[in-house]
């Protein structure tokens, strides 16, 4: 991971680029997202970015298009958090394409980096010290990417401090327990704050953020659009998954064990083990009953697969080798990790996706591809924004054990009506 110490970066520089130069735009109230009970992607990215361009306007000093820097790429070891990256930069590219994008990472190590510039190639990834002081300098925007959380208080605090200009916040989650002083007043003075569930929008209102733009907004990795078919079609024939003739399931724990993940060099943290364990068969025997049905009920085979780097053995043990023979014939579990590219190569050629993770499923309807989502209240408030997109019947809290015996007939009719399922996740956005 880069760790880049920017404490002592410069001050305002009297540039076309400094705060001297920068006026808050003013808002009017057409400018608000429409407030309506389901929430749609596009509509949303139809009144972002035009904000944002707002934002901007007028801070370029020759005239070419704004210079934002983004900061996002939180870590490597979940395919959904690799994606918020490649989503909003995809969004930004559709949107806002005459933009320059630099990229201040968290870690975009293992194979990311070299994936973002293969899809973004004049995409400016800082790699140091020296190269964010030039874009604080040099950049129009701060955009904080999409997290569980405003993930880089420090980073927005640097910025301001350093140069004045303005930033906004795109689709995060926002927490009781990550809800002190500092973020509401970081939240506050944004030129725009979306919340990717409309929970963590209340919050915001009940703990006194008074951004002039705060409203609901998707989390970024809906724009995904990367993709890597080579690997992804030697996978599926290796494997005899036809395309559009399997489903993909994804198992979790209640908390990840990144204590497992050697380059995390993390402590194991005895409290979250013992309710992994309390709980990992109450929340993958659904996913197996839902296996089962489809394996038996329908001519689909199905997929397990990892969103991050824990759950390859997960899914063995508590799905694979728990399966009845007669299912095992047309299951196929992947023993290896993959990146965000693949992945999504593999689930556009699926029938749809379910399980315990979040991700994957945001990126799947993003895609046009049905997916079903499993929560639970240690996974935050972030699940529910499958019902601010009109999707809660594809949702199911796995503290509600009516929800938890329903998901598996869920994801059997989603098997076997295919085109209807397919047409509603397109609907979706």
């Amino acid at each position: 991971m880069m760790h880049v110490n920017i404490c002592d970066a410069p001050g305002r520089a009297d540039t076309p680029h400094s705060a001297q130069y920068y006026t808050r735009p003013n808002r009017t109230e057409n400018l608000r997202v429409p407030n309506t009970m389901r929430y749609s992607f596009l509509v949303f990215c139809a009144w972002l970015f035009p904000l944002l361009a707002l934002s901007v306007r007028g801070l370029s000093a020759d005239g070419s298009g704004p210079c934002i820097l983004l900061r996002s790429s939180w870590q490597t070891i979940n395919v959904g958090d690799i994606g918020h990256t490649p989503g909003v930069l995809a969004l930004l590219e559709k949107h806002m394409h005459d933009a320059e994008v630099r990229l201040w990472p968290g870690d975009v190590s293992h194979g990311v980096r070299e994936m973002l510039e293969a899809r973004f190639p004049r995409l400016v990834v800082l790699d140091s010290r020296d190269k964010i002081l030039e874009a604080f300098e040099e950049c129009d925007f701060l955009l904080h990417g999409s997290g569980p959380y405003l993930v880089a208080p420090d980073s927005i605090e640097k910025w301001v401090q350093a140069t004045g200009k303005p930033y906004g916040v795109f689709g995060i989650t926002f927490p009781p327990d990550r809800a002190g002083e500092r973020e509401v007043k970081l939240l506050s003075e944004a030129e725009f704050v979306f919340f990717r569930d409309t929970v963590s929008l209340e919050i915001a209102r009940d703990k006194g953020v008074t951004c002039p733009i705060m409203e609901f907004g998707p989390d970024g990795a809906f724009g995904v659009d990367l993709r890597n078919d080579t690997k992804a079609r030697q996978f599926l024939a290796t494997h005899d998954l036809a395309s559009g003739e399997f489903l993909c399931c994804i198992p979790r724990y209640r908390h990840t064990p990144q204590w497992v993940i050697p380059r995390k060099n993390i402590a194991i943290d005895q409290k979250k083990h013992e309710v992994n364990q309390q709980w990992k068969e109450h929340d993958h025997a659904p996913l197996r009953e839902a296996i089962t049905k489809v394996v038996r009920e329908t001519s689909l085979k199905v997929l397990i697969c990892p969103e991050d780097e824990t759950q390859m053995a997960l899914g063995k043990e508590m799905i694979f080798d728990k399966l009845p023979s007669d299912v095992l014939e047309r299951v196929v579990w992947r023993q290896d990790f993959w990146l965000t590219d693949e992945a999504l190569s593999v689930y556009v050629n699926s029938a749809g996706v379910f399980g315990n993770e979040m991700h994957s499923p945001i990126m799947c309807i993003g895609n046009g591809v049905p997916a079903i989502v499993c929560r639970w209240e240690s996974q935050t408030s972030k699940g529910i924004m499958w019902r601010d997109i009109g999707l809660g019947d594809w949702l199911f809290d796995f503290d509600q054990e009516n929800e938890v015996r329903a998901m598996p007939e869920a994801v059997l009719t989603m098997a076997k009506e295919r085109d209807k399922a397919r047409l509603r996740a397109i609907e979706a956005l």
